[in-house]
């Protein structure tokens, strides 16, 4: 039997995200009322900018005081859509210290103090989801919070960002070099005006941070991923990536140490073969493997922004909190009970491609040979062009710790047959 007293909903933030969730909820609201087994109701709408119009919204339900509305003490679910750290932060807890439970997107805040908000929402007897802030419509973060609770998740890679990746894509199908595909993602409008978050690597390294949490049983914050963007990757760069049968990708990357006492996070633009699934994830979308112990290797694809395909995601959320309330109960907290300390990327294992312009001439590629061996880092295949005194030398490596491998760069910087380190690029996915 459905109840009749409806679940009230404050939204806070009415942007692209959030003006699509009010849609969904007025629109579809007697599915939702079936689908929870009580009526939804939005009872306000939080903005900074309460002149400008917003089609569906109520004029009445718009308020620009969100503590106010938040602190009503009728409200079951506080909608989170707002970004940043504060108010949001402020906002969040404050929601909970009223009686109302919270679905938020926000990947920063997540990353940045999410551990806070889950002791806020655990005091205060709340839920606390955020399906959201990861990967926009593609269910992942619940199923490795819940169907993958019972099984040991060993690495989760994916394409989290869709902005670089369509760039990334443009480069490797038609040839483009940065800023053209740059150019062409704004025009289409994948990039924002200032894109520094994405191409930078920030916006992946937050969704990182959440999903090594999750995945890994322990608290990993922001500062711990190491992060390195894309803006550096050239046409040449793809070139080299086709010779070896790979393209290139920027990969959130998330892995247990092989003895299990230690895991790591990191972004970085990496070569990946060809026959990877991930490889032939195109445009604007995004997808997350998993490598897990029982289960194997499972793939999560879909449109990982957009105003449609997050609301889903939010309105997802509101559901399963909404179903919580009604029986009295609250969904997964967090859970951090391994306590695994975190690794810095000097301790990670992976495969090189450094590509060196040197002198064409006798004994080059055996001092070249010589440094790496000195550094401990074995060579799997080498490849060497000249012409007129001056040559280029690809080098692929096998597995070794990337403090090596580092340090095996910062050596041939200082060959006088070294012309220059034209570029270095990380080789993942086999």
């Amino acid at each position: 039997m459905m109840r009749t007293r409806p679940l009230k909903v404050a939204l806070l933030g009415c942007g692209v995200v959030g003006s699509e969730v009010a849609r969904i909820m007025t629109t579809h609201a007697d599915d939702l009322a079936a689908r929870i087994g009580a009526p939804v109701e939005l009872a306000g709408v939080a903005v900074r900018r309460p002149d400008k119009v917003r089609g569906g919204v109520p004029a009445e339900l718009i308020t620009t005081d969100a503590t106010a509305l938040v602190k009503r003490g009728d409200i079951d679910v506080v909608v989170e859509v707002i970004g940043g750290i504060e108010p949001a932060r402020t906002l969040i807890t404050t929601a909970f210290e009223h009686g109302a439970s919270v679905v938020s997107a926000n990947k920063a805040l997540l990353a940045q103090d999410g551990a806070s908000l889950y002791a806020a929402a655990e005091q205060h007897g709340q839920d606390l989801y955020y399906e959201a802030a990861v990967a926009g419509a593609i269910p992942l973060i619940r199923p490795l919070r819940e169907s993958l609770a019972g099984d040991k998740i060993n690495r989760v890679m994916g394409i989290v960002n869709g902005t670089t990746n369509f760039i990334l894509d443009k480069m490797d199908s038609t040839g483009a070099g940065y800023q053209e595909a740059l150019d062409e993602a704004t025009a289409l409008g994948y990039a924002e005006a200032d894109p520094t978050a994405d191409v930078e690597g920030f916006d992946a390294a937050a969704k990182a941070a959440i999903l090594a949490g999750i995945a890994f049983h322990t608290r990993v914050r922001l500062d711990d991923v190491y992060r390195e963007g894309m803006t550096e990757v050239t046409a040449a760069d793809f070139a080299s990536a086709k010779q070896m049968g790979c393209t290139i990708k920027l990969l959130a990357i998330c892995e247990r140490a092989a003895d299990g006492g230690s895991v790591t996070a990191r972004v970085h633009p990496a070569m990946i073969p060809l026959s990877h699934p991930l490889a032939s994830v195109r445009e604007a979308y995004n997808a997350v493997f998993v490598e897990a112990e029982a289960a194997g290797q499972l793939m999560f694809y879909g449109p990982g922004a957009g105003g449609s395909p997050t609301a889903s995601a939010v309105l997802g959320d509101v559901v399963a909190v909404c179903r919580n309330r009604l029986n009295e109960a609250t969904g997964p907290g967090e859970s951090a009970y391994t306590q695994l300390p975190v690794s810095s990327m000097g301790e990670v294992v992976t495969r090189y491609h450094i590509s060196l312009d040197v002198a064409d001439k006798p004994g080059v590629l055996a001092q070249v040979a010589t440094v790496f061996a000195e550094h401990g880092v074995s060579i799997d295949t080498v490849r060497q062009q000249g012409k007129d005194g001056e040559a280029s030398l690809v080098v692929v490596t096998h597995r070794a710790p990337d403090a090596a491998l580092s340090g095996t760069v910062e050596a041939l910087r200082k060959l006088d047959t070294v012309r220059g380190v034209a570029s270095i690029m990380r080789v993942e996915g086999e």
